[in-house]
């Protein structure tokens, strides 16, 4: 199956590469020959020797090209259409996303673009060639009302901002579409690329002898390799692209007034790590594997941080769901944070 990865440069599509390339050429050996960033290529030089046959070849896109990136841009629907029907693709994860939660509420347009519109370029596509649109949401959807327990698949979305707005928006994009869909919703995601809490945090307490961080915001943090994991390996397993296929319930959809009888084909999961903490935990917790002991990380209230958005004070999820479907086991928040410290470190 040939796979098309949006938002190739990210954090989430540069963890897939490196998850990827543990059964399929690595990215060094690719990078040498192929620019057009396609595995695995026709010859069989640097081909990772694996008991499993190679079922998947990934082209990993993003807005702008580089060694191992084709260069598509999302947002123009005709350039989206004919990439899938020329590189014949199959399915797309897509990755790609406005996420700058500040600024998007004085560039609504652009995130609705990026996040909404285009999303419904990706699907209309797949839903042209038959194909699974595996799309990364996130739980900004949720917030706006008060609640205390894990948000599941199926709660309302009541976002707090533009950006949640968008996302949501880009969801209801899938539903009307009739596509065959995957939305996976995660939060607080981090990883060895990009910029991101992780890497921000371990430079701040490296630096400077106080540091203030809130502690009435909520959620769990999202090791991006983990995610990546679980998409190739379970998400994107040939048994359960197989396995999903239409079906005539209408269970774990997302509500959409605009097409309620192509929904059945969406399913949706929750994926972060386990585990609930606050940001001031989870700089803790970084500053302490870093061995950054001479910053003094005090808690503080989000209005001492003065934002042009309301991020939701609670936003964990429950991840039954994707747990119980896949026989997944996911690692709890520290250990995967210590795991990403350590690859910053080597």
């Amino acid at each position: 199956m040939k796979i098309l990865v949006t938002g190739g440069n990210g954090q989430l599509g540069m963890s897939l590469r490196r998850v990827a390339a543990g059964v399929i050429p690595s990215v060094a050996s690719v990078s040498s020959g192929d620019s057009l960033g396609l595995w695995p290529r026709n010859d069989k030089e640097n081909v990772i020797p694996s008991e499993a046959s190679v079922s998947h070849e990934f082209i990993f896109a993003d807005i702008t090209s580089g060694p191992d990136t084709v260069k598509l841009d999302i947002t123009d629907r005709e350039a989206v259409m004919a990439f899938v029907k020329e590189r014949g693709i199959e399915a797309i994860v897509n990755c790609a996303a406005y996420t700058n939660v500040d600024k998007a509420e004085s560039d609504y347009e652009t995130a609705e673009l990026l996040n909404a519109t285009a999303v419904g370029y990706l699907a209309e596509a797949m839903k042209a060639v038959g194909g699974l649109l595996v799309h990364i949401s996130t739980d900004y959807v949720f917030g706006k009302e008060p609640y205390n327990t894990p948000c599941k698949e199926d709660q309302k979305g009541t976002p707090t901002g533009v950006y949640g707005l968008t996302k949501l928006h880009g969801e209801q994009a899938i539903a009307a579409s009739g596509c065959r869909a995957v939305i996976i919703r995660t939060a607080w995601l981090y990883s060895e690329y990009g910029r991101n809490f992780v890497k921000t945090m371990l430079q701040l307490t490296a630096e400077r002898p106080l540091l203030k961080v809130v502690f009435d915001q909520v959620g769990t943090p999202t090791y991006a390799g983990d995610l990546a994991e679980a998409i190739v390996k379970y998400v994107l397993s040939d048994e359960i692209l197989s396995a999903l296929r239409p079906r005539n319930d209408k269970k774990g959809v997302i509500p959409s007034e605009r097409s309620e009888a192509s929904v059945s084909q969406i399913e949706i999961f929750h994926y972060s790590n386990e585990g609930v903490c606050s940001w001031y935990d989870f700089a803790k917790m970084i500053a302490e594997y870093a061995g950054h002991t001479s910053c003094d990380i005090q808690p503080c209230h989000s209005e001492e941080f003065p934002s042009p958005v309301h991020r939701p004070a609670y936003s964990v999820l429950d991840k039954s769901k994707i747990k119980e479907t896949f026989g997944l086991k996911i690692p709890y928040w520290t250990e995967s944070l210590r795991k990403c410290i350590k690859n910053l470190e080597a």
